[in-house]
Order: C-alpha cells, then sequence, then structure tokens
C-alpha cells in the first residue's frame, strides 16, 4: 500500500503542477485555459526536439523549455486572450479549446500519432532504497523536484509583496481592484508564468510518459477535476488537491480497477455536494 500511495505521489506532481497554472490563470482572469493540457504536451516536444535536433541535454531542455513556452503564452495572452476577456467566458474557452486543437494537429503532422522515444538523464537511471521498497530515482527526482517548485512558488506568494499581490489578484481580485491596485498589469506575466508551469511539468514527463500530440488532452481533464476540488482559483487548494487525486487514482487503479476511470469523478462529485466551492475554494465560485 506504501509503494502505491508513492506511485500516487510521483503521480500527483504533474496533476500539482499543472493545477498550479490552472488556478492562477483561473483566479485572476477566469479563463478556463483548456490549451494548458496542450502547452504541457509542448514542454515534453520541447524537451525531444531539444535533444533529438540540437542535442541539448535533458537538464538543458529543463532550464530553457519552460521560460521559451512561458514568452509564448505571453505572446498568446496578448494577442488573443486579453481582447477575448470582457466578453462572456464562453469566447475564451471556445478560442483555448481551439489553440489546443491546433497544437495537437501541428505537432501530429510534424511527427505523426506515434510516440516519441526520450531517455532518461543517465544520472538518474537507477534506483533509490526508501527502506521498505527501491524506487526508481527518476521518479523520486519528480516528485522532489516538484515538491520543490510548488513550495517555492508559494513562499514567493506568500513572502514577497510582489507574491501577495498575486495572489490576492488571484484569489480577491475584485477586493484587490477595489484597493486601487491595477491588477490588469499583473495578467500578462501570470498567464505567461502559468504556461511556463504547464511547459516544465512537461519536461519532467519526457522520459516517464509516452511524447505524443495526444499526451496533454489524456491528463487535462483529470487536472481539471483536481482544480474543481482544490476550489476554484485557490493556489494551496490545487496542489493539496493535485497530490491526493495522485493517491487516490494510485490506490483505485491497484484496489478497485474497475472504477479507475472514473473514481476521481466520483471523488470531485461527493466534493461539490459537500463543499460547492471545493475544499479551499472561495465561496463566490459556487454561484
Amino acid at each position: 500500500m506504501l509503494e502505491q500511495a508513492f506511485n500516487g505521489l510521483v503521480g500527483g506532481a504533474f496533476y500539482a503542477l499543472l493545477a498550479l497554472g490552472l488556478a492562477v490563470i483561473f483566479g485572476m482572469l477566469g479563463v478556463v485555459n483548456l490549451a494548458h493540457g496542450a502547452f504541457y504536451m509542448l514542454g515534453a516536444f520541447g524537451a525531444f526536439i531539444a535533444l533529438d535536433s540540437f542535442g541539448l541535454s535533458f537538464w538543458a531542455a529543463l532550464v530553457l523549455v519552460p521560460p521559451l513556452l512561458g514568452v509564448a503564452g505571453i505572446v498568446v495572452e496578448r494577442l488573443f486572450v486579453r481582447w477575448l476577456t470582457p466578453l462572456d467566458p464562453l469566447y475564451n474557452f471556445l478560442f483555448t479549446f481551439g489553440l489546443a486543437l491546433i497544437l495537437q494537429d501541428l505537432m501530429k503532422r510534424e511527427y505523426g500519432a506515434n510516440s516519441q522515444p526520450y531517455p532518461r538523464p543517465s544520472a538518474l537511471s537507477g534506483t533509490v532504497d526508501l527502506g521498505l521498497f527501491t524506487y526508481p530515482a527518476y521518479q523520486v527526482f519528480v516528485l522532489a523536484v516538484s515538491v520543490v517548485v510548488c513550495g517555492a512558488v508559494w513562499a514567493v506568494l506568500t513572502r514577497t509583496r510582489v507574491g501577495v499581490i498575486i495572489r490576492a489578484a488571484t484569489e480577491r481580485p475584485e477586493l484587490t481592484r477595489a484597493l486601487g491596485i491595477d491588477v490588469g498589469r499583473w495578467v500578462t506575466p501570470v498567464f505567461g508564468f502559468g504556461v511556463a508551469l504547464a511547459a516544465f511539468a512537461g519536461v519532467l514527463a519526457a522520459p516517464m510518459r509516452a511524447v505524443n500530440p495526444l499526451m496533454g488532452s489524456d491528463l487535462i481533464i483529470t487536472v481539471f477535476a483536481v482544480v474543481v476540488i482544490g476550489g476554484l482559483g485557490s493556489v494551496f487548494g490545487s496542489v493539496a488537491a493535485g497530490f491526493a487525486v495522485g493517491i487516490v487514482s494510485a490506490l483505485g487503479n491497484y484496489y478497485v480497477p474497475s472504477l479507475s476511470q472514473t473514481l476521481v469523478f466520483v471523488l470531485m462529485a461527493a466534493v461539490l455536494l459537500w463543499r460547492p466551492a471545493g475544499l479551499f475554494g472561495r465561496e463566490e465560485a459556487s454561484r
């Protein structure tokens, strides 16, 4: 059971990173970014292209790919998302959905629908003795890095003035505007930051999971469930729910495999019946 729970923590690491970016974007812009999974996929393909075309290692890709895709996210926000935000939320919903389909098909056209191989870094190819069981070193690295990144983001959001402004604008945008803070100036960098987090998770996933154009669409539905469980707009709730859903999914896959595809959504329904705003969401979300 402990080994399955650890599997869940590793899977939850990806949920947490993706949900963190989604929560920040939704909280500040009110945009349900359906292209988030596509940027996760582009992060994995970015690592593959960096190795295949330029000979760059995994470590170089981990440093270079997320900022580059973060800049791409900034361009998307400035050219398209910001003009649709004042309109009905359905417009951005449809735009990001269409953008995800375009990005997926572009990757299909270039690399086909088959998965592309990506080797694990040689320094993390072994196993780690965790006492009761041994575990692949790369998975331990993924879990540790995701915890550090989520902790670092949380420290910035809670310990710095810029972070407090961003967190306030994310979780209480109307009140933040009422206090005289220009929320609009933070929208573009926050959108780019959320996209960079998705790309970072994609680079981490490349040595573990199949690098293919549909890898983001297979994951993003579960990530949306994670955000809803944690609470729409809640940064802490999204991260906590990401790891919790990872554990629940892993244990469910092991003990009740017949419910493996629906267990997360059963959990989401139960949480919403108990707390319509999610575990840590603001009450306004329930309306």
